[in-house]
Order: C-alpha cells, then structure tokens, then sequence
C-alpha cells in the first residue's frame, strides 16, 4: 500500500469520527433520540473521542456528551459511572478555550440533577480546574466556569460551601465588573446560589465587596441581568438585619421600584422578593420601604400581575402590617386591602390563598380600627368558607382560622360579625358571641338593631355547654335585654304561649 492510499486511510477514518461525533451531538438535541442514543450505548463510543488526536473530535464529542447528560440523571449518572468526569477534568487544564467551554458546559449538565452528582463532580477534582477556568481570558470560558459552579453551590450548604472553599467569591465579583453582559450574569446568579444557604456564606459574599457591584446594575436594560442581580440580592437581604442593612445602604431604593413595571415578570417578581426579604426583619427596615412608596408600588403590582409571581408581594404586605399598628395602617391607606382580596378571590392554589389569609391576620390584628378595615371588604366570609372547606390544603386551613380569629377578636363592627352568627363553629362563634357581648352594654343603638335584624333570636338558638365561655358571652348579651325580651325569641316560646291559650279560661 502506498503513502498516499494510507494518508487517505486516516482521512477517512479521521471524516468518519467527525462525522459521527457532529451527528450525535445534534440528534442529542432532539429529546425523541436520547432513549435510542442512549440504548445503542453512545457514551462508551464518545468517551475514547474526548482523548481524540484531533481538537475539534474532541469538542464536538464533550459538547455531544454534555447534552445527553443535561437531559436526566440517568445518563449524567451514565457520565459519572464511566469514568468520564476525571477526563474532562484533566483536559480542562491542558487543552484550548472551545474544548474548556465544552468540558464546563458537561460538569455543569451532570453536576445541575441531584446533590449526589454535584458532589460526584466536585469528589473527581473539577472545582480547581473550574477557579483556574475562572481566571482564563476568554469570557466564554469564564462564563461556562461560572455557571458549572453555580450548579454545584446552588443544592446545600455543604456544596456551597466547598465552592467558597475553592477561592471561587471573589474571581466571580470580578467577572462582575466585565463588560460581557452575559458573564454578569452568570456571576451574579452563582453568587446568589452561594449566598442562600446560610447566614454564613451569605456574609462570605458581602464580604467580598459583592453588593456595590450588584446595586451598580439594577437598572441595566439587560431583563435577564436585573433577574439574576435582585436575585442575589435578596438572597443576601433575607439572612440577618445586618446584611439587609447593607443592602439597603447600596442606595438601591427608590431606584428599583422603577423595575416594578419592567416588561420582564421574574425581574419584578424577584425585586418584590427583595423587598419582602429586607421588610420581614424590622420596623425600621419596613419603614424605609415605606417612605421610599413602595407599598403603593406594591399594591400596584398585585394589581397587573396573576398568579405565582403574586406571592412575594403579598407576603410583604404581611411582613410590613405585622411590626406595628402604623405601618399595618399605612397598607390600609394604600387601598391594600381591596387588593388583597381579589388575590383571595382570583388566585386558585391554596398556597397563594393561604398567604393572602395570613397578610389579613397580620393587618386586622392591632385595633378595632384595623379590624374593621378588613371586615369590611367582605373577608370574614370567605376566610370562613376557606377554613370550613375540606377540599382545601390543611396550611390554608390552618392560615385561614388563625386569621379570622385575630380579626375577629379586635372587631367591634357588628354588621360584618353578624352574618357569621349563621355559618360558624361553635371554635369561632365563641369569639363572634364575646365581640357582641362587649359592644352591646355599651350602645343601646346597637342593641336595638340586634333585635331587630334577628341577631338575639339567633343567639338563642345557639346550644352552648353550661359553664363555657360561650355561655358566658351569651349571658352577657342577653343581660342587656329585659326578661320578656329574651324569652319572646327563645326557641319554644310560641308554643308555650299557645299552650298558654289552650289552656285560659276565659272569664
């Protein structure tokens, strides 16, 4: 055989594994080939390719093995089990910037399904050889580094943990301050899958210098930037009073409540989370939020959004209401409670009730004042619909019970109490029964008007045990009534007075 026959022997053979390579790695985007590339045993051929002579075979074969790993644990399970990952690791330290992209891109679609196989990627080396990629020149390089680790840090504190280990906080502050819009945001969403777990490593982020860096690019025109950038704030905010603090000292507000009306709903789904997270610690935290109108901006919001990306909001309506009578009043004068209660009436899953009945609770339960401004807007009915319904979860159950119970127990408005005198259990009528019995003594224009719309008549139907608190809230009430007055509308006093008829004798 001569020269030039086996220089063609190679070549053909050299086509053939680039050509295989290339068509597996674009049939692994199809997810109807996966089961059929994976039972003709795909990773055993592509792995001998990642040691390929030739830089592009080798590529294409971790870019092929990267998206069959993406696709479930089962074959990024298949990746580990292979022996694979040691390979990638190695080669990430010696070969070019295309093949670095790919090797990243296949540790982070095995390291993204499970803790286990996050803790597989870091057990076989690839956090150091991710901080050295971390380092590299190229932005791509950087970037797929930086979302590789996000993945891994993102499952526990203890994965985070090894990640901050490994050096990698402060290589992502400065991949913060590159121009590539696309590796901020790779950096800005790792740093807020570190700083979730734990007070700990959230303080390792601020430490770093993050938050200036981050309150820089609230209003960047980049959506999906701003997404990752209040992200990781508020996961910063949500640890201690300390680190919301901070936050709110980078002078993001008023600033970002301009993002409240950004085209993009995770951006203002994650800048209402924000606003949640520094507003559940302290009075003077929700007070700031509050000079700067952002319960307005709030309520404004639950009124152009539906859905799940509700929730933040509501809950900070809740956290600002529960510190002080106040603050709960300021959610009132913003109209915050008609708001709320077409989050009740609209939204369907229990969740996001649940946590609508909780915001009621924590605003009507300061003074009469606040009780009524709830009662008012027709919400003890539906939180008693909610708590009576067995179809519904036993976390709404349990919100919408609580709520109604520390409405009613400051409610002194007995026109909204009255219709649950006919729907209650005798758990809450108890409480309804004891509102009357305090307001009765004291208004004779309210007495009057019990009367008459059928209010005492209905108390005495009521069966409550001798000795109870109900009974004595009964007695109470009927003590301000004349003796005939609330023995005319005791059950079986027409009949006595009938039988009183039968049995006259005329004279």
């Amino acid at each position: 055989m001569s020269q030039r026959q086996v220089l063609q022997v190679f070549e053909q053979y050299q086509k053939a594994r680039t050509q295989f390579v290339q068509t597996v790695a674009d049939l692994a985007t199809r997810p109807q080939n996966i089961e059929t590339l994976q039972n003709a045993g795909v990773m055993s051929l592509l792995r001998p390719l990642l040691l390929d002579a030739v830089p592009t075979i080798q590529q294409t074969a971790a870019l092929a093995l990267g998206r069959l790993a993406n696709y479930n644990d089962d074959l990024a399970e298949a990746v580990v089990k292979g022996d694979i990952l040691p390979q990638l690791v190695y080669s990430l330290a010696e070969q070019n910037r295309f093949y670095k992209k790919a090797a990243a891109f296949v540790l982070r679609a095995v390291a993204k399904h499970s803790p286990e196989l996050a803790q597989a990627v870091v057990d076989c080396g690839a956090l150091d050889a991710l901080v050295i990629s971390l380092e590299e020149f190229d932005p791509g390089v950087k970037e797929a580094a930086g979302w590789a680790l996000g993945y891994i840090a993102r499952h526990s504190a203890h994965l985070a943990q090894a990640v901050v280990d490994a050096g990698v906080v402060p290589l992502l502050v400065l991949c913060l301050q590159e121009p590539e819009i696309a590796l901020k945001r790779v950096a800005a969403s790792a740093l807020s899958d570190i700083a979730k777990h734990s007070p700990e490593l959230a303080q390792t982020v601020v430490d770093t210098g993050a938050i200036p860096y981050l309150a820089q690019m609230i209003l960047n025109p980049d959506s999906k930037l701003k997404r990752q950038v209040f992200s990781a704030l508020s996961q910063i905010a949500k640890h201690s009073v300390d680190v919301a603090e901070m936050v709110v000292e980078a002078d993001i507000f008023p600033a970002a409540l301009s993002c409240l009306k950004d085209p993009d709903e995770y951006v203002r789904k994650n800048v209402t989370t924000l606003m949640r997270e520094i507003t559940k610690h302290t009075p003077e935290l929700s007070q700031i939020i509050v000079n700067f109108g952002g319960i307005a901006a709030v309520i404004d919001y639950l009124g152009d959004s539906k859905g799940p990306v509700r929730l933040p909001g509501i809950m900070m309506l809740g956290y600002v209401a529960a510190h002080t009578e106040n603050l709960a009043m300021a959610v009132i004068v913003s109209k915050g409670v008609p708001q709320l209660a077409i989050c009740l009436e609209e939204e369907h899953e229990d969740y996001i009730k649940a946590a609508t009945a909780w915001a009621f609770g924590q605003i009507g339960r300061h003074t009469p004042e606040h009780a009524k401004s709830v009662a008012v807007a027709n919400v003890l009915p539906k939180l008693l619909h909610l708590y009576l319904d067995p179809e519904r979860s036993e976390d709404l159950q349990v919100k919408a019970k609580k709520a109604l119970k520390s409405i009613l127990q400051k409610c002194t408005y007995l026109p909204v109490l009255e219709p649950l005198l006919y729907d209650a259990p005798s758990n809450i009528l108890k409480h309804v029964i004891c509102q009357f019995s305090k307001v009765l003594p004291h208004d004779s224009k309210a007495r009057r008007l019990f009367v008459t719309s059928g209010g005492l008549k209905k108390v005495q139907e009521i069966k409550a045990e001798p000795g109870s608190a109900l009974q004595e809230y009964i007695n109470a009430i009927n003590n301000c009534y004349p003796e005939e007055i609330v023995r005319y509308y005791s059950p079986g006093y027409s009949e006595a007075l009938l039988e009183r008829i039968d049995n006259y004798q005329p004279i």
